[in-house]
């Protein structure tokens, strides 16, 4: 029970001087949840067998997304100072202001003119857990470089903490972040870079200049996998995974790499600075809603960093967010106050 106040006391004492920055992606999210996939393929089948014509009755929804959209999101929910940089075109831009309009002064939305990306994420169940396979038009998150930014270098001299998203879709990502934590020396630097199975040579590369500047490198378990193939540890984590692999794998890449490394997956939570490792189960729920899960993760991690939580604290209490968010059926993330409760009832 001490452990679990520690953590609380911590959090309810942390001061946010200037904000948490996330950057850069925003996507308009179409969130097609189906009974299985199989249904899907037959129904499509039989449609196209008859020259075309509506699937109908499949529960779809369109929300705001985006990796640094979700995760601005999550932060400002909890009740924390944030700035967000990303790129949206009028309508998307709408939705934005819309969206955090809620928490007033705590928020700064730098939107730059272009085109956000859009994304058809299909959940559906597949063994025994749900999962989520989504298809991206980019749109202009994939050139979103530090010329998009510079003109605030100020909020990054004040920031806390910074945080780089969806590496993989952005061509200039490395820049952008080797721009960004350099010009906020005293700000806590954190990446999540998204799926780079199609990018992890690139990443690879990107990870050797960015090592010195980067303080967290937060993956889930597919990404695990990429960058350990690229770096020649292998096929680091199978099918059936348990708890000691995702210790063991998280301190083979932050030993390799030479970034403290967050590893969050299905079974648990992993961290590594390449000699020590903690690892604190998941919390076990039924899910309903997959997309934005390892955003609300990411967004409890650097708070836990930022409040100095031990590393098994931290991963307990960004374990007990991910659980709220994907127990609800809208996808609303949890309040402060509501990952306490969480907290306090964990055993």
């Amino acid at each position: 029970m001490h452990f679990l106040v520690v953590i609380i006391e911590k959090l309810k004492q942390l001061s946010i001087v200037g904000s948490i920055v996330v950057m850069p992606d925003f996507f308009v999210d179409r969130i097609v949840r189906l009974e299985s996939k199989e249904k899907l393929f037959d129904a499509l089948t039989e449609k196209a067998n008859r020259g075309g014509g509506s699937v109908r009755g499949v529960p779809t929804v369109d929300v705001k997304g985006g990796n640094a959209v979700n995760v601005a999101y999550c932060l400002a929910k909890l009740g924390i100072r944030i700035t967000l940089f990303t790129v949206a075109d009028e309508m998307g831009a709408t939705m934005i202001r819309q969206a955090f309009s809620q928490f007033g002064d705590k928020v700064n939305l730098r939107i730059s003119a272009g085109r956000g990306g859009l994304t058809t994420a299909f959940e559906f169940p597949h063994g025994d857990t749900r999962v989520n396979v989504m298809v991206s038009d980019i749109g202009d998150n994939e050139n979103f470089g530090p010329e998009r930014i510079e003109v605030d270098k100020t909020l990054l001299k004040n920031a806390d903490g910074v945080m780089l998203t969806n590496w993989a879709s952005n061509l200039k990502g490395t820049e952008l972040a080797e721009f960004a934590f350099r010009n906020s020396p005293s700000a806590f630097h954190f990446i999540d870079p998204a799926d780079i199975e199609a990018r992890k040579q690139d990443f690879r590369v990107s990870l050797e200049r960015l090592a010195g500047l980067t303080d967290c490198l937060s993956i889930n378990e597919n990404e695990c996998n990429s960058l350990a193939d690229e770096i020649g540890l292998g096929h680091v984590l199978g099918a059936s995974y348990g708890a000691d692999e995702v210790t063991l794998a998280a301190k083979k890449l932050a030993e390799k790499i030479g970034i403290s490394t967050d590893l969050h997956t299905k079974i648990g939570a992993a961290w590594s600075n390449g000699k020590e490792s903690a690892f604190v189960h998941a919390i076990k729920v039924e899910a309903k809603t997959l997309t934005g899960a390892g955003d609300s993760w990411d967004a409890a991690d650097i708070i836990g960093y930022l409040a100095g939580l031990a590393p098994q604290e931290r991963l307990l209490f960004a374990n007990c967010c991910a659980s709220l968010y994907v127990r609800d059926p809208q996808g609303e993330p949890p309040t402060m106050n509501k990952v306490f409760e969480l907290v306090e009832r964990v055993q």
